[in-house]
């Protein structure tokens, strides 16, 4: 049987019994289900705010939306952002006119705070920090600089689900504004595809519930749960969009919650694995991960001299890796930032993503590692 790079997990008879509640009820829209998977969110992480959406871009976008009306942001303005993402992270700045301006990365392959620091200029208005495979990097550093510089953060957590320091959720550490994960279909905790955006602030969540829902100031389950006889009349007060979520979605990231520590467990059990095998190969190299006994590993990353060869060689096995992410500075229309960081091209060249998720073995990690390894000599 083949290996794949990423495959999910579903609890499926879990998973049934809460989509066919929704069915039995009729409601498969935004209500009952997102309303408690929002709870159940903020009763996991800690956030004390927390909006379903229908996915991570949706809740990036809305981040620099609603923190872009707030602070008087203008088109032309910068947000500081990584290369080394999948492009949804970059699309979310430009969709509001804003322009990413790009930091090269770290060990972690999370943004370089030394690097951010010298990209800081008179247009910069903001950080958007990625934590890459699950991993924290230099966050600390990153909210230390933008308390300096007064710049807004926002976290693209689409990895983190379930990452933890010292038991704390780094999203809602202080100093970070907006914190968006990602429930897609092959992340740690899937589901067909969904998000969640976590404002500090409990006014910009507000904002954030009606700009999602098409700028309407109630919702569909507010007017059908209201008293009265004007549950039919609603207000529109933002240009808003269809980012909301809905029950189904929600059915099954509620059904998902209560394994993500256990399978976060066994991630970090293979990526350990991995590391064993290929610390002593002077050809490969491993990215590091601080805090690693509590990162989520989304994924498992290795750089190699000859990542082609490597991925040829691993699929004549029948065993598919992948590459997570091609520097977006590659395309078309983030050219302008070529050459500003070096390190994550050099990088994104040799980057070869493994197989991580629930149905591999042992035996599984230890075949792909000696294959790995008497490959790349």
């Amino acid at each position: 049987m083949s290996i794949q790079v990423l495959k999910p997990k579903f609890h499926i008879d879990e998973c049934l019994a809460q989509v066919r509640e929704c069915l039995e009820k009729g409601w498969t829209g935004s209500g009952f289900k997102t309303a408690e998977f929002e709870q159940k969110w903020k009763e996991y992480t800690g956030h004390p705010n927390a909006c379903y959406l229908n996915s991570n871009t949706s809740g990036l976008h809305l981040a620099v939306n609603i923190l872009k009306r707030r602070y008087g942001w203008q088109e032309g303005d910068e947000i500081i952002s990584t290369p080394i993402t999948f492009v949804s992270t970059n699309h979310a700045i430009m969709y509001e006119g804003l322009k990413p301006c790009f930091a090269d990365v770290d060990e972690y392959l999370c943004l370089d705070p030394q690097d951010v620091e010298r990209k800081i200029g008179p247009k910069t208005r903001a950080v958007m920090f990625v934590g890459y495979g699950g991993r924290v990097g230099q966050l600390d550093k990153i909210i230390a600089l933008c308390k300096k510089h007064n710049l807004r953060l926002i976290l693209d957590a689409a990895h983190m689900s379930g990452t933890r320091v010292g038991g704390v959720m780094p999203g809602t550490w202080d100093g970070i504004d907006a914190t968006v994960y990602s429930f897609q279909a092959v992340k740690n905790l899937p589901t067909g595809d969904s998000g969640m955006i976590c404002f500090a602030e409990e006014a910009l969540d507000k904002e954030c519930r009606m700009v999602s829902w098409m700028g309407i100031n109630k919702d569909t389950y507010a007017r059908t749960t209201s008293e009265g006889t004007y549950k039919w009349n609603y207000g529109v007060d933002y240009l808003g969009y269809k980012y909301n979520g809905n029950a189904i979605m929600a059915a099954i990231a509620l059904a998902q919650l209560p394994y993500l520590d256990e399978e976060n467990a066994r991630r970090r059990e293979i990526a350990a694995m991995y590391d064993k095998a290929f610390a002593p190969n002077p050809n490969i190299q491993i990215i590091g991960a601080p805090y690693a006994q509590e990162c989520s590993y989304h994924i498992y990353e290795i750089v190699v001299p000859d990542r082609e060869a490597l991925l040829a060689e691993l699929a004549r096995h029948d065993i598919y890796g992948g590459v997570h992410y091609r520097d977006n500075t590659e395309f078309s229309m983030y050219t302008y930032a070529q050459g500003t960081c070096p390190r994550a091209h050099e990088i994104s060249q040799h980057i070869i993503t493994m197989p991580l998720h629930m149905y591999l073995t042992d035996e599984d990690v230890n075949r792909i590692a000696e294959i790995v390894n008497n490959f790349v000599k």
